[in-house]
């Protein structure tokens, strides 16, 4: 038999569909996990933006009444305002946390972090997306009257009127401060002003000259110049003439610390005209009113394809790797619904459980095809062993019956011999089938091996005499055990007869017998033909022989050696050859032995 062998661990099939099973939902884990985490942060994207439109509107409306009023009061109203509008929180305070405006009772914001910092100043460009650090609302001193802003209008329609003549299209647009200006569309104001010269529409009238000197006087003071020429301010806060210089590098560094300065004074000039800087607070809503979350429809729509997807691309990853390792197991299916006649070998391709599966199969394939193999031969061998006593007793028996030979006593002898050779032939088949099915039974009883011995001894000495061959019997002790001394007389008869059968004349046949260790050993030597090394392993065959040649005149059925291994290992023992061509073979029996119960009473009474 075949010692079992164990799969490796890195080709078993269990860990390989444990590690796909593992794969597929790690993949899908991963996916899964991939799409919770694209759809949630594009939701709380979304959310975030929505967060920072409503805070963004709520800074420039704050942003607006700050530049166009010069204290707080009155705020009250446009924070409840927007706050009931957006659902949150909003709350106004001075940089020292002093509250100006709150639209709702809440959680103290003293160690908060505002949202914004609200002064039309210092306007905060990130929230606002402009370019200029002062709100365009803060007019201050630059507010025109309404007959400046008439005049101003109509200025501005006349030149809307000359650049549609030109074939430009024009706009008025009117600034916080209540001056006009044009706006072209779809072309350069440089090339519309070619036809039409704005004129008198770009002289600052006499509300904002007036303050454009002061904000001039301001300019060269941080500037620390006296010439009222070198700074000269239009009303849209651009310097003219921009200052030049035959160095770019010097003309850029005037140019930035004029900018600098202007934009200094300009705050300086209007700070009494709009409210102090206040810090912007925009929080969840109320206490008592749960946030809500909901996925829009598009990412409920994406997360479904997405999750479809990953579902199909599992299902079909599962199907294709289990097809893969079920094909073996189809090849087996197919393979063992063969008939029996045409049956052939599984290939073996993995190394896995399904491999030894099929490297079973075939072991087995190959036993069955044996095992018919040796049910014909031995099939063949039985009717031929039973064909030719049948045929010796049924031709004298005719020769009788017609007359051709006497039925005398010498005939007689001659028919009782081949039936008792039948007869031997169909016990030791009832034997063997009784070994093979396992009912063989032992009764096993108190006996002394010498006296069995001595009887096989007894019972072949005639026809070992006949042949010429000395039978010796040399135990070497005389134990009794509890043994089947009957199944043990054919065992070692069986022996002896095949010792005496295959040794020549002037030969001799040895019984010797000894315990040792509990077992006992009894081996029957001869000085016979000897067995050739490559015939060793199947002396113990049925219908064996070392000699095709021979026949049953040599005497024995074929089927004593294989009796003898059944009966000893019915015993629980074993039988064991040793030989040499020319010199003679030595058959060896090994049974365990327990000693009988007056052994055991005596050594125990020895014992005290």
């Amino acid at each position: 038999m075949r010692p079992r062998r164990r799969v490796p661990l890195h080709r078993s099939l269990v860990l390989r569909l444990l590690a796909t099973s593992v794969l597929v939902a790690i993949g899908a884990i991963l996916a899964t996990a991939w799409l919770a985490v694209q759809s949630t942060t594009r939701a709380i994207q979304q959310e975030q933006g929505r967060s920072l439109s409503d805070d963004t509107s709520v800074y420039d409306a704050l942003l607006g009444f700050a530049a166009t009023h010069p204290d707080w009061s009155g705020v009250d109203t446009l924070i409840a305002q927007k706050a009931g509008k957006l659902g949150r929180r909003i709350t106004l305070m001075t940089p020292d946390r002093q509250i100006i405006a709150d639209s709702s009772a809440g959680p103290s914001l003293q160690h908060a972090r505002p949202s914004a910092t609200v002064d039309p100043l210092q306007v905060d460009l990130g929230l606002t997306g402009g370019t200029d650090r002062i709100d365009a609302r803060a007019v201050g001193p630059y507010r025109l009257t309404t007959r400046e802003r008439d005049y101003l209008r109509a200025l501005a329609g006349k030149q809307v009127d000359c650049m549609h003549e030109a074939g430009v299209d024009g706009q008025i647009v009117a600034t916080p401060s209540g001056r006009s200006t044009v706006r072209t569309v779809g072309v350069d104001p440089k090339d519309a002003t070619l036809y039409c010269q704005p004129g008198e529409l770009l002289r600052p009238t006499k509300t904002e000259d007036k303050a454009l000197i002061a904000l001039q006087r301001l300019t060269l003071s941080c500037l620390h110049e006296t010439n009222a020429k070198f700074v000269e301010i239009l009303p849209d806060f651009t310097v003219w003439p921009a200052p030049l210089s035959k160095d770019p590098a010097v003309n850029s560094a005037r140019n930035k610390r004029v900018d600098a300065c202007l934009q200094k004074s300009r705050q300086k000039q209007l700070e009494t005209y709009v409210a102090a800087p206040a810090l912007l607070f925009v929080t969840d809503e109320p206490a008592g009113v749960a946030p809500v979350f909901n996925l829009t429809r598009a990412n409920a729509i994406r997360i479904g394809a997405v999750t479809g997807a990953v579902l199909v691309v599992t299902v079909l990853i599962t199907v294709l790797v289990g097809r893969r390792l079920v094909r073996p197991l189809r090849a087996l299916t197919e393979a063992a619904r063969q008939p029996v006649d045409d049956q052939s070998r599984v290939p073996v391709t993995t190394n896995d459980e399904i491999g030894y599966l099929a490297a079973a199969l075939n072991e087995l394939a190959a036993r069955r095809e044996q095992t018919e193999a040796l049910r014909k031969t031995m099939v063949s061998d039985v009717a031929h062993e039973l064909r030719t006593p049948l045929t010796n007793i049924r031709s004298w028996l005719e020769a009788a019956q017609d007359g051709l030979a006497r039925l005398d006593p010498q005939l007689l002898s001659l028919l009782l011999e081949e039936a008792v050779l039948l007869q031997h032939i169909i016990d030791d088949l009832r034997d063997l089938a009784a070994a093979d099915a396992g009912d063989l039974r032992l009764h096993r009883e108190p006996v002394y091996v010498n006296d069995i011995l001595e009887q096989v001894a007894e019972a072949h000495r005639g026809p070992a005499e006949t042949a010429g061959v000395r039978l010796y019997a040399q135990p070497t002790a005389d134990p009794e055990v509890l043994l089947d001394g009957t199944r043990l007389r054919q065992l070692v008869g069986n022996l002896v007869a095949n010792a005496v059968r295959h040794t020549g004349a002037g030969g001799s046949v040895t019984i010797r017998s000894e315990v040792t260790g509990g077992d006992l050993s009894i081996a029957v030597a001869d000085t016979g033909t000897g067995i050739a090394p490559a015939d060793l392993p199947r002396v113990f065959d049925r219908f064996w022989r070392a000699d095709d040649s021979r026949t049953r005149s040599t005497g024995g059925s074929g089927l004593g050696l294989a009796i003898a291994r059944k009966l000893a290992e019915a015993h629980g023992g074993g039988i064991t050859v040793e030989s040499t061509l020319g010199v003679g073979s030595v058959f060896t029996i090994r049974l365990p032995v327990a000693p009988t119960p007056a052994a055991v009473a005596a050594a125990a009474a020895s014992a005290r």
